[in-house]
């Protein structure tokens, strides 16, 4: 659990009476929940939420007193926090039991310098899938006026405005769902509870998507030439990519669904997969999201679990039957003969995976930067582990440090090569304890060298073990994305090495980038031959087209209306097929299963498919796929164009449409 400390007059005088409620146990009794809710809240009426410099999930600022008759739950966290990632999937379940009754909202007040900004808050919210309301306390403004302590915190406010109680740290879910099941009991009883949903503008509706999503890292087989691979987690997406290193996709491993199955390469699933580790012909994954780690079979093309239980640990553990013994958040792997080491970010340690047992290898578990034996140590959610045979070495993300960790567990130690501690962090090059690093996830050994890669700084830089120097190799320290001799990157993750080539998984920008070793050029890996998500194989990257949003009327059927305008002498191939899929807004805009995806031997624009509206008012976004051949009549050129439209669709009860109309124009390329 992340702490700060923030000191000041205003700020003692609200704690004063906050902080006698502001913790609730998770083994608390009946009577004592009895008193958090009929009269401890008395004590205080929620602060309002003032003072943030940005709202995401929502086209205006949200006030308390504006959620009279709702039950509020504030998530205090900053992005950059493993404690803070394991709380959403507790969120998202209190969400769904409580849709009507329950408004969450994240409370973002970052540790990092780079997670002030806003778009870089929704780039997290877009990767974790948070789908409530989130302002950027950046100014630690709400975070002071409800004497907050710690990352996360959750605060639970009543229907009447005041604070029913506090709990910090993870793994509260049972204690929540009760006091909020009480909360309803009692406040129904007084007819004061709301039920109206909650109308947001969710920032997944905004952004267009692409071939990869948030891709975590990446590995090679070690070789040049035709026989090179790359591994891609494409995180995001639920699955490994097998790729030449000229990007020509050689396998898929996962479905792409979001699941914990074991099975082929077709029907497998995983759960934010991100660190591997390729011994011969099996490749190792760290499931990250699943608590797992899984191993790929690359001839049988088959997966199947070897470690963790699916559930995630609770506490530090000692280890033991590797299928019988829990994870938490393991994020990357490195093997040495028959070992694997993980870097166990959830519990702050390194763990080994030996034949069929697991245990902890370095790190007490508490979190912190002190060196000295293995298990005396402390580190702070370690997220990228390499090797020189001799040593480990990890980036110990929140810490920004490199540390390295011998492989002699007899007497072996723990020692920081460069960085300070918990909230020393920044962007300076230079010699041990003045190297500052800003929330690193990635290293690789290579060469005598370890290159990093400092993701809130948005650089790739080289480290050098043995003098504990840093220098910065490659971006411009901002946020983007230009190739060439001037590249920049978007928060990179993950760094593998083929010849003269260092490939890098550009996070935030949905990439895969290429540097020459030589000349510090940048180019962008293009994927081909990769089966778009639709299910519609293009051998072609698709061109996404975000459409203006629409209004449908809710409980009412209708057709979706596809047409495609042609420029004057450009019209469909004759006797060419076209293919199309959609993706209907699940169970709200509702289409038969039969017209969601066909191949139309003579098509002929407008192409009119019915459909459901259902009786719920919400928002949401329909995506069509459309791959299609058309020519230039008059010079006989023919094109095939794959595009992705994307249409935000509003549902309401009193007013909208019962058509809806999809128009894409082509526009030739010159």
């Amino acid at each position: 659990m992340k702490t700060k400390i923030i000191v000041g007059v205003t700020v003692i005088i609200v704690l004063s009476t906050f902080i006698a409620l502001r913790q609730f146990s998770a083994n608390a009794k009946t009577e004592s929940e009895e008193k958090i809710m009929n009269t401890e809240r008395k004590m205080i009426r929620a602060p309002e939420l003032e003072g943030g410099t940005g709202w995401l999930n929502t086209d205006r600022p949200i006030y308390i007193k504006n959620l009279k008759g709702k039950i509020v739950l504030l998530d205090f966290w900053t992005y950059c926090c493993i404690n803070c990632m394991h709380v959403i999937p507790d969120l998202k379940k209190l969400e769904a039991k409580y849709p009507n009754e329950l408004v969450v909202i994240g409370v973002h007040s970052a540790k990092f310098l780079n997670e002030k900004d806003s778009d870089n808050i929704r780039q997290a919210i877009l990767r974790y899938g948070i789908e409530h309301p989130v302002v950027n306390d950046s100014e630690f403004r709400i975070w002071r006026s409800y004497g907050v302590r710690a990352w996360p915190t959750l605060v639970l406010i009543n229907p009447d405005g005041y604070v029913s109680g506090a709990v910090s740290g993870e793994g509260h879910y049972e204690l929540l769902d009760k006091i909020i099941s009480a909360l309803i009991d009692e406040f129904s009883k007084q007819g004061k509870i709301d039920r109206i949903p909650l109308k947001l503008a969710l920032e997944k509706n905004k952004v267009s998507e692409s071939i990869l999503s948030f891709p975590g890292k990446i590995i090679t087989n070690g070789l040049t030439g035709s026989n090179g691979r790359l591994f891609i987690s494409d995180s995001n997406n639920n699955r490994i990519i097998i790729t030449d290193l000229d990007g020509n996709v050689k396998d898929i491993i996962g479905s792409g669904s979001e699941g914990i199955q074991d099975g082929t390469f077709k029907s497998a699933q995983f759960n934010k997969p991100q660190g591997m580790s390729l011994v011969g012909n099996k490749l190792y994954i760290a499931d990250t999201e699943n608590h797992l780690i899984r191993e790929a079979d690359l001839n049988a093309k088959t997966v199947k679990t070897i470690a963790g239980t699916g559930k995630q640990a609770r506490g530090y553990g000692s280890g033991g039957n590797a299928l019988k013994t829990p994870l938490s958040s393991p994020w990357d792997l490195v093997s040495i003969g028959n070992k694997i080491y993980i870097a166990m970010a959830g519990v702050h340690q390194v763990w080994v995976l030996d034949n069929n047992s697991v245990r902890p290898y370095a790190g007490s578990g508490r979190e912190g930067r002190l060196d000295g034996k293995l298990m005396e140590s402390e580190l702070a959610q370690p997220s990228g582990i390499t090797t020189d045979g001799n040593k480990l070495y990890v980036a110990d993300s929140e810490v920004s440090s490199i540390r390295s960790i011998d492989l002699d567990e007899k007497d072996g130690k723990v020692e920081t090569i460069v960085g300070l501690d918990l909230f020393e962090f920044g962007d300076i090059d230079g010699k041990g304890r003045e190297v500052r690093l800003q929330h690193p996830l990635g290293v690789l050994f290579h060469d005598g060298k370890l290159y990093v890669a400092d993701t809130y700084n948005h650089k790739i830089k080289i480290v050098n073990p043995k003098d504990k120097t840093s220098q910065t190799f490659l971006g411009t320290g901002k946020s983007g994305k230009n190739d060439g001799n001037n590249p920049s990157f978007y928060e990179p993750s993950g760094l593998a090495i083929a010849g003269n080539r260092l490939f890098i998984a550009d996070t935030n920008n949905h990439s895969i980038r290429i540097a020459d070793l030589k000349t510090k050029t940048v180019s962008t890996l293009i994927l081909k031959g990769l089966e778009d998500k639709t299910g519609i194989e293009s051998g072609l990257s698709a061109k996404v087209v975000t459409l203006p949003p629409r209004k449908l009327k809710a409980n009412v059927k209708g057709n979706l209306v596809l047409d495609v305008k042609f420029p004057p002498s450009y019209g469909l191939t004759e006797g060419a097929p076209l293919q199309y899929e959609i993706e209907p807004c699940k169970e709200s805009l509702i289409i038969a299963e039969s017209d969601q995806r066909k191949t139309i031997e003579n098509p002929k624009f407008p192409i009119n498919i019915p459909f459901k509206v259902s009786n719920s008012s919400e928002e949401c976004k329909i995506k069509i796929s459309l791959l299609m051949n058309y020519c230039n009549k008059i010079k006989g050129t023919c094109t095939v164009e794959f595009v992705k439209l994307q249409i935000p669709i509003q549902i309401e009860k009193n007013e909208g449409d019962s058509r809806l109309m999809i128009e894409y124009k082509i526009t030739p390329k010159s």
